[in-house]
C-alpha cells in the first residue's frame, strides 16, 4: 500500500544551498535577497512594486491598513473561505460582511454582493479559491455601478474613487485571467508562500497593487515598510550604510517582515516555478480524465478566460451528504491517501458564530462544503501515485455506493 501525503513542500538541494549561502553571508533578516525576490515577483506579475512579508494574512491586513480602513467601515468577503480572509477585517476594527456563494459555485454570489454595498463599504476581498481567479470583470462592474455611494477616507481611497478590490490570492500566484497575471488584476493583491502553497518560502507572503493615478509607488512601498517594521523609518539594511544609524519611529506599528532566509528559498522556487506549474497542470489533466465517468463535479482549472495556478483539486460527491463525505475521507485514509476539505464555511466556526453569523443564512456555501473532498495535488506526486489515487477513489465510491 502506498502512503500519499496531502501537500508536502517540494524542496530540492538548490533551495537548501541558497539558504546555506544566506546563512553564511551574515545577513539573515530582511536584506538583499528579500529585495531581489520582490523585484522578481513584480516583474512576473507586471506590477511596479511588491512587498514581501511574513504571511498572506499580514499582506492582506496591511493592504487594508494602507487604505485607511477601520472602525465604522465595512469590508465584504465570501463565507466560503479560510478565516484569514475575514479575520483581518476584524483586526482593523471594521465590520465583517459575509456573502453566500452562488448556487453550485465556490465564488461569492455577485447579485448579493451588489445588494450589500453601502455608504460604509470600503473594500471587497474576493477569494481566488484553489488558484482560480474570481470573476473580476463582474466585481468591477458592480462596484463602478455603486460608486456614487462611496465616501473616501484617505488619499488612496479618494484616488481610486470607489470600493477597493483587495484580492485574497493566497492560492493564485501564477494564475492569469484574460492574459493578465493575478497580482495585476485587483487593485491590491495578497499572495501566500506558506509551506503548503505551490511556491513556498516556508512561511511568507506578498502584497502588490496596480498603479493608482496620483499615488507615488515609492511612497506607498515605504508605507508598507513602516507598517511591517515597527514604524521604523529605515530598515536594517539601510542602517548599515556608513553613518546612517539615525532613524525615526513614525508610528506604533507591526512586525511582519520577510527574512532573507525565507527569500532564499523563494529565489530558487521562482526559478523552478514554470516547471512546477506545468507539472500541476499535468496532474490535474490526469485527474480530470480519470474521474470523468464518476458522479462528481470538479473545478475547471483551465479555460479560455483563465489559467489557474492549480493549487487545489476540489471534488464534490454529487447527491451525497457530509456523513458520506466523511466516510469517504476515512476510506481513502485506509488506502494510505491523505485528503482534506476546502473549506468549512466561516459561519460554522465558533469565532464567527460569536459575531452573529448563522450557517442557515448561507445555504449555498453549506451545500458546497457538505460533499466536498480535496485530493492531493502537489509536484512530488508521480504518475503512479496519481493513478493509485484515482483507482482507489473509484473503489471507495463503488464500496460506499
Amino acid at each position: 500500500m502506498k502512503t500519499i501525503s496531502f501537500s508536502p513542500p517540494d524542496i530540492t538541494e538548490a533551495e537548501i544551498k541558497e539558504v546555506a549561502e544566506a546563512l553564511r553571508s551574515g545577513w539573515i533578516t530582511t536584506g538583499p535577497r528579500t529585495k531581489k525576490l520582490e523585484k522578481e515577483i513584480a516583474n512576473y506579475c507586471g506590477t511596479n512594486k511588491v512587498v514581501c512579508l511574513n504571511s498572506a494574512t499580514a499582506s492582506l491586513e496591511l493592504n487594508l491598513r494602507v487604505l485607511g480602513i477601520g472602525p465604522g467601515d465595512e469590508v465584504i468577503t465570501s463565507a466560503y473561505t479560510y478565516t484569514a480572509s475575514a479575520s483581518v477585517i476584524d483586526h482593523i476594527g471594521a465590520k465583517i460582511v459575509l456573502i453566500d456563494t452562488a448556487a453550485g459555485s465556490y465564488e461569492m454570489d455577485y447579485e448579493k454582493l451588489e445588494s450589500v454595498i453601502t455608504e460604509r463599504t470600503k473594500a471587497i476581498i474576493p477569494v481566488d479559491l484553489a488558484g482560480i481567479p474570481c470573476n473580476y470583470s463582474k466585481i468591477y462592474e458592480i462596484i463602478n455601478y455603486k460608486k456614487h455611494l462611496f465616501k473616501p477616507k484617505n488619499k488612496i481611497q479618494k484616488a481610486i474613487g470607489r470600493v477597493v478590490v483587495c484580492a485574497d490570492a493566497a492560492h493564485a500566484f501564477g494564475a492569469c485571467q484574460n492574459g493578465k497575471k493575478v497580482g495585476n488584476i485587483a487593485d491590491f493583491t495578497s499572495f501566500s508562500f506558506h509551506a503548503v502553497k505551490n511556491f513556498t518560502t516556508a512561511e511568507g507572503g506578498a502584497s502588490t497593487w496596480k498603479d493608482i493615478a496620483g499615488i507615488d509607488n515609492e511612497e506607498l512601498y515605504h508605507e508598507y515598510q513602516l507598517l511591517s517594521l515597527h514604524g521604523q523609518s529605515k530598515d536594517a539594511l539601510a542602517k548599515t550604510q556608513l553613518g546612517a544609524w539615525e532613524y525615526d519611529i513614525k508610528g506604533t506599528y507591526y512586525k511582519c517582515n520577510m527574512t532573507d532566509i525565507m527569500a532564499a528559498i523563494g529565489i530558487v522556487q521562482f526559478k523552478r516555478y514554470p516547471e512546477l506549474l506545468k507539472r500541476r497542470k499535468a496532474i490535474i489533466t490526469k485527474y480530470d480524465e480519470g474521474l470523468a465517468e464518476c458522479n462528481v463535479d470538479v473545478l475547471k482549472h483551465y479555460t479560455k478566460e483563465y489559467v489557474s495556478s492549480g493549487h487545489l483539486y476540489l471534488v464534490r460527491l454529487l447527491e451525497k451528504d457530509s456523513a458520506y463525505r466523511n466516510a469517504f475521507i476515512t476510506k481513502m485514509a485506509e488506502c494510505g491517501i491523505a485528503t482534506n476539505v476546502h473549506y468549512k464555511p466561516l459561519p460554522m466556526h465558533s469565532a464567527y458564530k460569536n459575531f452573529g453569523f448563522d450557517i442557515k443564512d448561507y445555504p449555498n456555501a453549506y451545500a458546497q462544503f457538505a460533499n466536498e473532498i480535496t485530493l492531493p495535488l502537489h509536484t512530488l506526486l508521480s504518475d503512479d501515485d496519481v493513478k493509485y489515487i484515482i483507482d482507489n477513489f473509484k473503489l471507495v465510491q463503488k464500496e460506499l455506493g
